[in-house]
């Protein structure tokens, strides 16, 4: 191995390439023979049936010759067998398995083993002391991952995939997180950026060695409509970008409305657990309470809150200031209302100075989606609930409703999605329900889902079935991509070579993405989000 690198290294191509880390397997084998031999502990902590022990580096094999009986022989490769582990004084650590990967046919492409021993505290830890005993380091985190990148097992994408595999809460996250794992991104983007270096070699090939202008405006012409597609293509893809972003950090549902309206029970119930306090008294919740839930396969945040009313307390006006931001922040609110009181109207109680504020006049974000629910319909007779839902349609209510159905349309054309979110404006009655009975619960849930549904598919295109861009510098990356493109359509009439350039920093946004090129600076913050063994 070590041979091999200074062969490699004599060649002046490969010395350009490991050095621009464009030759993964040269750069590892150029440091295999310096790397230390790491373990750490890659099952959870604390006590189970069964732990796991990861090794990897140039002296796995030498490592487990040791901590087995002397005279025995290593298992073969992929091969599990039950064998003692013994420590350096010859005493017992534990009964194993022990199964061994020889490079480069290993998740880092370097030899590996894995010991499957019991999972008690005492006996893991008396097994990673034997192991840095022998000379072993305790790996760092994301250390393992970040040796499969450098011996080009992995590729940016794939390692952030497997970060968010790893903290996958929702059925969501975990489809969009395989995706990104088994390279459907890396392929993505390849394919991508091979067009590109295509377009580019064609036209600089004709510059070098093109003498007939009228062959030199023939492959010009014929690369433009190229890159329009690509462009297009990849500005979908920055489209998508917001469902991969829900898909991460979730779904953000406000319930609001006036005091006593019934949002903590609400909450209560959406959760399943008692997460709000409830009482007869009116500003009970001073602070918001937030709930996080898979609704439909997907991550949502539901944000209890304060009753909306003018009030002379300091406290619950902080706490009433609180709403309006979150409502603000909210991707979908849920207007609550008393169905005996209607919305905008005091639950009966209150003073003439503390009218609850009409949730309709509150600012949200400009394509927030909004419900609304009538209350504690228990309490009216069923030709009274009927008219509530029919007469309370309130007219800022109605107002809100038709502006956000007129936005929905509006981006329906743009967007691909106005559809399928609009769909969800078709009825805007309140929807009737009751907290203690269970009422309308199902079809609160159903609108739920369709809203949240429809957010994160924005961008249409393919939705959950492609590999979103889930990080803030895959947009980035790819909004450096299409700019350049555009620059490129502007000046392919006029100055050619300088549209080339910007053909050439259109791909090499792209390579950044899966870490082709200029990946250094990122390395450290993608892999600080594993944990130790990983």
């Amino acid at each position: 191995m070590a041979r091999l690198a200074r062969a490699a290294a004599s060649v002046p191509w490969c010395r350009w390439a490991v050095r621009r880390g464009a030759l993964p397997w040269a750069q590892a084998f150029s440091s295999a023979a310096t790397r230390h031999t790491i373990f750490a502990l890659s099952s959870a902590q604390g006590r189970a049936a069964i732990a796991i022990v990861r090794l990897s580096g140039p002296g796995v094999d030498s490592a487990l010759q040791r901590l087995l009986p002397a005279g025995a022989v290593l298992p073969p490769p992929r091969t599990a067998a039950l064998a003692s582990l013994l420590g350096l004084g010859g005493g017992l650590l534990d009964r194993a398995l022990v199964l061994r990967f020889p490079g480069p046919r290993s998740f880092t492409g370097e030899d590996c083993a894995e010991l499957h021993v019991h999972g008690g505290p005492a006996v893991v830890r008396a097994v990673l002391d034997a192991l840095q005993a022998l000379g072993l380091r305790p790996a760092e985190a994301g250390e393992f991952s970040r040796r499969a990148f450098d011996a080009g097992k992995l590729d940016l994408t794939q390692v952030e995939g497997l970060a968010d595999l790893l903290a996958a809460e929702t059925e969501s996250q975990r489809r969009q997180a395989l995706l990104h794992t088994t390279g459907a991104a890396r392929r993505q983007h390849e394919e991508w950026r091979h067009s590109l270096l295509t377009c580019l070699a064609r036209l600089e090939a004709m510059i070098d060695f093109g003498e007939d202008e009228g062959i030199a405006d023939d492959v010009a012409a014929g690369v433009l409509p190229q890159v329009q597609a690509l462009r297009g293509q990849l500005e979908r893809h920055l489209a998508s970008a917001v469902g991969g972003e829900l898909v991460r950090s979730g779904v953000r549902i406000a319930i609001v409305g006036p005091p006593n309206a019934g949002k903590s029970s609400l909450l209560n119930l959406l959760a399943g657990h008692d997460a709000a306090i409830v009482s007869p008294v009116a500003g009970t919740t001073r602070d918001l309470v937030q709930v996080q839930l898979e609704l439909g396969g997907n991550k949502v945040i539901l944000i209890d809150s304060a009753g909306l009313r003018q009030t002379d307390c300091p406290i619950e006006a902080e706490g009433v200031r609180r709403t309006v931001a979150a409502a603000q922040q909210a991707h979908v609110v849920v207007h609550v209302a008393d169905a005996a009181a209607g919305f905008g109207a005091s639950a009966g109680q209150a003073q003439a100075d503390e009218q609850p504020a009409d949730s309709a006049a509150l600012p949200l974000a400009p394509h927030a989606l909004q419900l609304w629910v009538l209350n504690k319909t228990d309490l009216l007779q069923p030709c009274a609930a009927q008219a509530a839902a029919s007469q309370q349609l309130w007219p800022a209510a109605a107002q809100a409703a038709a502006q956000q159905a007129a936005c929905d349309a509006a981006a329906a054309p743009a967007s691909g999605s106005g559809g399928q979110l609009s769909a969800a404006h078709e009825s805007q009655q309140p929807l009737l329900i009751s907290c203690r009975t269970g009422q309308g619960i199902e079809q609160l849930l159903g609108a739920l889902q369709q809203h949240v549904a429809g957010l994160v598919a924005q961008g249409g295109d393919g939705g959950m079935e492609r590999a979103l861009p889930t990080r803030a510098r895959h947009m980035h990356h790819l909004s450096e991509a299409v700019a350049a493109l555009q620059r490129y359509e502007a000046a392919a009439s006029s100055q050619l070579e300088v549209a080339c350039e910007e053909l050439r920093g259109a791909a090499r946004a792209l390579g950044r993405v899966t870490g082709a090129v200029d990946t250094e600076e990122v390395l450290g913050r993608i892999f600080e989000e594993f944990c130790i063994g990983k």
